[in-house]
């Protein structure tokens, strides 16, 4: 079959010694499949769908459309040449409606003035009703799901016409059922005859809903294949070079009496509809890892900044060790035991202008000075090098952690908060926007924590990475406990799905609720 799309030689480098972000790469892509691309972090995927976007110019190279060659400037010419992206962080304006955002830019006028609302509205309808999406065009985008807000963003490229589609890790922040639903579109438009470019991380889907496969690993392209001649193992060592599928192995723990318990835990600010956490019971025990689920907007954040002590409690109480730390800062629940790897690791988890020594020591700083508060020079750097060697971490203990990887400065943030744990360490989405290689190795050092006998609580919107590592699961929808069960064959993936969407609130097995949990109402 004739390639629809050929990018040719396509060579993109950054200022800087070795910046080099694709590097004579070629890639085919057929008219009307699902082409998946994958590789690490950094492997260049990115960049190569930015140059073909208009996003990024290429320092040499050559793109063909049809057997044309072109010229992409920015992405208004991509759009004029048929070619539409999905970017990972949602380009929406939440205040407006569906439809406002479908045709922001190319509204339809009436005497060549004034909006015409009555066609936008029909126009959208027009195309919602042909690809079979589930959104009213005059809801407002801030009254939208994750899954809907992406249907919109889907809506915007084929409003402008677009023959082939790229969508930039579709499926990070989506339920089980906003998957399927998702897939179900991209097979339903492929079959209308668009091209669908899918950048991800996730193995699993990469074999559910691809065609072919090109897998890139440090600028080049390493491989071409069909996605029916290879499994998740070999595309794993096509990107890293080696099989990186992590076997989780659990041991049983002893589990004590809770560390870490939230009763009763509300946050209400003025102006919401509703509390952001309502009524909110859990607990954290030794040798446990309690995994703690839900789609972005019901609660997650909120209650990664209540146990962290960024956000005060409107009532309820949170104990740690027994003690009640609701109304005591940060800088206490950090003396008082509590290890943290936040969601945001570049705004919390790292100060990026300094070294990765400094960024070590930044928490217990105090331990490396002398008597007269003089820092120990060769303590701290015995220090940091032998976390750069246990942590495998990409750089020396002088490098500013902001010219790092994305997964190489988790490394620094997870090395610094395992070598200072107590009992009690709380992940909030840990491996977000890594790679497979970082994020197994993340969950590597989750288990091994565990085993030490620490309470572990992780929250992550990731539900293969809860059902994987979870002794116990909570999933939280508007901002309530809707399930509450210890991990087992039967929490599946669907399943899961169903509370995480509100579909469900009734499941736990009578002897796993916590007194005063919001199960069942």
């Amino acid at each position: 079959m004739k390639p629809y799309l050929i990018m040719k030689n396509i060579t993109k480098t950054y200022p800087g010694p070795n910046l080099i972000a694709n590097d004579n790469v070629n890639i085919e892509v057929r008219k009307g499949e699902i082409h998946a691309l994958a590789g690490e972090n950094g492997a260049g995927k990115s960049t190569l769908m930015k140059v073909l976007y208009g996003m990024e110019r290429p320092n040499s190279g050559e793109i063909i459309i049809n057997g044309e060659s072109v010229t992409i400037a920015s992405p208004k010419v991509a759009n004029r040449l048929g070619i539409g992206m999905v970017h990972q962080h949602f380009k929406l304006i939440n205040e407006f409606t569906v439809a406002q955002n479908v045709v922001l830019g190319r509204e339809p006028r009436w005497g060549g003035l004034f909006f015409d609302n009555k066609k936008a509205l029909a126009d959208v309808s027009a195309l919602i009703k042909e690809n079979n999406f589930h959104i009213s065009p005059d809801a407002k985008i801030s009254d939208l799901s994750v899954g809907q807000m992406q249907q919109v963003e889907i809506i915007k490229m084929l409003y402008r016409k677009v023959d082939l589609l790229i969508l930039d890790e579709p499926t990070s922040v989506l339920t089980e059922q906003e998957i399927q639903r998702l897939f179900q579109n991209l097979k339903s438009l492929v079959q209308q005859g668009k091209t669908i470019i899918i950048i991800t991380h996730k193995l699993a889907e990469i074999i559910d809903i691809s065609d072919r496969i090109t897998v890139m690993r440090k600028g080049h392209v390493v491989a071409v294949k069909n996605t029916d001649e290879v499994d998740e193992k070999d595309i794993s060592k096509m990107m890293v070079g080696k099989s990186v599928i992590f076997d989780f192995k659990k041991e049983e723990g002893f589990c004590s009496d809770p560390i870490f318990t939230l009763n009763n835990a509300c946050v209400i600010k003025k102006h919401q509809k509703r509390p952001l956490l309502d009524q909110v019971n859990l607990s954290v025990k030794t040798c446990e890892i309690l995994g703690i689920t839900g789609v972005a907007g019901n609660g997650l954040t909120e209650l990664e900044n209540v146990v962290s002590g960024l956000q005060p409690l409107s009532s309820g109480s949170v104990f740690y060790n027994d003690e009640d730390i609701s109304r005591k800062s940060v800088m206490e629940i950090r003396e008082a035991g509590l290890s943290y790897v936040p969601t945001d690791r570049l705004q919390r988890g790292a100060s990026l202008q300094t070294s990765i020594k400094e960024n070590l020591i930044i928490s217990d700083h105090h331990d490396y000075m002398n008597r007269g508060g003089i820092f120990n020079g060769g303590r701290i750097e015995n220090h940091a090098k032998k976390l750069i060697d246990e942590y495998l971490i990409s750089g020396g203990e002088n490098v500013p952690i902001g010219t790092l990887s994305g997964g190489n400065i988790q490394k620094v943030i997870l090395a610094r908060e395992l070598e200072r744990v107590k009992d009690f360490i709380l992940f909030s989405e840990p491996t977000w926007g890594l790679d497979v290689g970082s994020s197994d190795f993340i969950y590597e050092k989750i288990l091994e924590v565990r085993a030490r006998g620490v309470a572990v609580m992780l929250i992550s919107s990731n539900i293969d990475e809860v059902l994987s590592l979870a002794d116990r699961m909570i999933v939280m929808y508007r901002g309530r406990v809707v399930m509450n069960s210890k991990s087992s064959p039967e929490l599946t993936r669907e399943l899961i799905g169903e509370y995480m969407l509100g579909l469900r609130d009734d499941f736990a097995p009578a002897d796993d609720v916590e007194k005063g949990g919001s199960l069942g109402n």
